[in-house]
């Protein structure tokens, strides 16, 4: 759909960039300079709990975290600037699949994203439930956490539940490891340094009558920077051995970098802040707003180009009505022309005619 819109547009269409990847790249005149814009098409597997008409109609697969409005958003600016753009240059227009599982990124970079459409920057935004609706929040620096996602397999010796002196309990060694990980935060760190430890999964193959042989510790990580991250994963690494070692048990850590930090760059954290109270006022930008620690893989395209990503307030109305991730989340349509606005106009400036 995508790619039949932008093509009934006017502008040039690559598909099965990065997988189902599609770009949209538009040229005005002889100016070199280009822009490249990032928006994510891909959803959660979470069922939708709405009940509005335009509720998703795929059992478990819902848009709760506005990546369709993000699309809406560009797409929509994509089309304006096609038939009314005031721009000399090219404007790279991406649409990128599997964001949330922090592959999409480098997928499509790995199928050569900027060598055949070259961008002196990449811009990104995000739509972000509790913030007023339409107002800008950008930094320059860490805007967005890494991910490291880590799984630790504990290996005793199974046994009946009634002779456990028999065997090897992994259940008790990993309840002490999932206690112990508690303290590399709280312990292990710089209280200055924002990390989160969190232990998502806890899986056994015993029964009512059975100790199990192992099990399985799994969650992920968040930091701001290199150093710490590399910090959590020794620690982890020595406390989960460590700890296995002292019940008797064995123990193998997996520890996966997934998500790079969004690190955004001055002069294009800068330029967002400025084009935001141009068009909307002072009082609705916040040019340096606190860092969160959740995840976007745009971060990897900031790694080979500068840019800034940025949040656009969603709304503040309800509990969890527009909570991300939720299955009762609702993007505001409220929103959808201050994005496409900005995206025109943020063009306009930066390739101006």
């Amino acid at each position: 759909m995508i790619a039949e819109q932008l093509r009934a547009g006017g502008i040039e269409v690559h598909e099965g960039i990065g997988g189902t990847g599609v770009v949209g790249v538009l040229k005005r005149g002889n100016g070199v300079g280009s822009i490249a814009i990032r928006a994510e098409i891909d959803a959660l597997p979470i069922s939708e709990k709405n009940d509005f008409v335009y509720r998703s109609t795929h059992s478990g697969r819902m848009h709760a975290c506005g990546h369709d409005g993000h699309t809406s958003m560009l797409l929509g600016a994509a089309l304006h600037l096609a038939s009314h753009g005031c721009f000399e240059g090219t404007a790279v227009f991406i649409f990128q699949p599997d964001e949330e599982n922090g592959r999409g990124a480098r997928a499509m970079i790995e199928d050569g994203l900027f060598e055949r459409f070259p961008a002196d920057a990449v811009f990104a935004l995000h739509n972000l439930p509790g913030l007023e609706a339409g107002r800008i929040a950008v930094r320059s620096g860490a805007v967005m956490a890494c991910e490291d996602i880590f799984k630790i397999e504990i290996t005793g010796n199974g046994t009946h539940a009634a002779m456990p002196h028999k065997g090897t309990d992994p259940i008790v060694a990993g309840a002490h490891v999932v206690t112990a990980l508690q303290t590399i935060v709280a312990r292990e760190l710089d209280p200055l340094d924002d990390a989160v430890v969190s232990v998502t999964d806890f899986q056994t193959a015993g029964a009512r009558n059975v100790i199990p042989g192992g099990v399985t510790i799994s969650g992920d990580a968040r930091s701001f920077t290199q150093p710490v991250g590399d910090a959590i994963d020794a620690a982890m690494r020595r406390i989960a051995s460590g700890v296995a070692a002292a019940h008797g048990a064995e123990c193998e850590v997996h520890y996966n970098r997934e998500f790079t930090a969004t690190i955004n760059s001055a002069r294009e954290a800068s330029i967002i802040a400025e084009l935001g109270v141009s068009l909307f006022g002072r009082d609705m930008v916040d040019a340096n707003c606190p860092p969160l620690l959740a995840s976007d893989d745009f971060g990897a395209l900031l790694e080979y180009r500068p840019g800034a990503y940025f949040f656009l307030g969603n709304g503040t109305e309800g509990a969890n009505g527009r909570a991300l991730h939720n299955p009762g989340y609702d993007f505001n349509d409220c929103i959808l022309d201050k994005g496409a606005e900005f995206w025109v106009r943020l063009v306009e400036r930066q390739l101006p005619a």
